[in-house]
């Protein structure tokens, strides 16, 4: 056997070699910067970029970005990386983590998790995040195989719907259905002031900036097709409060980081209590200072049997007492 077909077959890599690793049945879906942190844990997400922007890292001999998806038996070729330190055994969950988790549970059945993320708490870890919903999904199982896998983020202030995989080939399933649009969400925000026309579609491709309070996304400019996302938001008034404020149901067809927040910013009226995107200026009495922005609802074909699987988060506290104060209904459609 030779060494590059021995290194393969064991899952190893010499240091300072390439090596070529094919994608597993269980991973077609998978994005290419999931599959480096399950293959290899000590590539942090910067180094992968560099890596994948010097065109040391391809996808069947070509060039591929971070949220690439792969397919079963796409050929990955492996730059010479840092060698994996032995990782320290990860704590137990605590019993209060697993009371949170059981709280929060809005659907469970063999495959699939559904939780209500309340806000102000992390899905995954960053600088000085150490308690997030990620790491407590990992402390459920030793099984790497049977860990629970998120399969879509929400930002740390927006609360609803997570949807969560049991397994690895299930959380492959649902990344497709998430590419190929086939999953329904719908969002509640409250906005300053009142769009118009009512219902309109936001068409705005998008553009990452990184700053000292974090990364921002702007609208793209000419000539920046390369570096730029396509967004397109679907949006709705269910209700308004004078000309103050509105209630708004965002349909998002596809999945930009930041996307209805920066949506919403363009055409004028930011979510309430958006330090990002400038909806904290001038919030109304008596709101809290937070952000007005709630995956609502999600729907999409069972993954194993094709039953279809709807779920609805209630709205967090302080999104219930802004609608008491505008007196806006929450029994009201708003979700179709």
């Amino acid at each position: 056997m030779s060494s590059r077909a021995g290194q393969e077959a064991s899952g190893g890599r010499a240091r300072g070699t390439v090596s070529h690793r094919k994608v597993a049945r269980g991973e077609t879906g998978m994005r290419l910067d999931r599959w480096f942190r399950l293959h290899f844990p000590q590539v942090t997400q910067g180094h992968l970029q560099k890596l994948l922007r010097s065109g040391q890292v391809r996808v069947d001999g070509a060039r591929a970005k971070a949220n690439a998806r792969l397919e079963a038996g796409q050929e990955l070729r492996v730059p010479p990386l840092p060698e994996a330190a032995s990782p320290p055994p990860k704590p137990p969950l605590s019993d209060a983590d697993r009371r949170f988790l059981r709280d929060i549970t809005l659907y469970e059945d063999d495959e699939l998790l559904i939780l209500n993320k309340p806000p102000g708490i992390a899905v995954q870890g960053g600088t000085r995040t150490v308690r997030h919903i990620d790491a407590m999904l990992e402390g459920l199982s030793e099984d790497k195989d049977r860990r629970p896998r998120l399969v879509h983020r929400l930002d740390r202030d927006t609360s609803g719907v997570l949807v969560v995989a049991k397994r690895r080939a299930v959380a492959a399933r649902m990344g497709r259905l998430f590419q190929t649009r086939s999953v329904r969400k719908i969002y509640w925000a409250l906005v300053r002031g009142v769009p118009k026309p009512p219902q309109g579609k936001v068409e705005a491709a998008l553009v990452k900036t990184a700053g000292p309070e974090g990364d921002r996304v702007r609208k793209a400019r000419p000539g920046e097709q390369e570096v730029a996302q396509a967004a397109v938001t679907h949006y709705a008034v269910v209700d308004r409060a004078g000309q103050k404020a509105a209630w708004m149901s965002l349909k998002p067809v596809t999945g930009r980081q930041h996307q209805l927040r920066a949506h919403m910013a363009i055409i004028g009226h930011p979510i309430l209590g958006d330090e990002k995107y400038h909806g904290d200026e001038g919030l109304p009495d008596p709101l809290e200072k937070r952000l007005y922005l709630h995956a609502r609802r999600v729907s999409f074909a069972h993954p194993a049997t094709g039953a279809t699987v709807d779920v609805t988060a209630p709205l967090p506290d302080h999104m219930a007492a802004a609608f008491a104060a505008f007196g806006f209904d929450s029994r009201r459609k708003g979700e179709e």
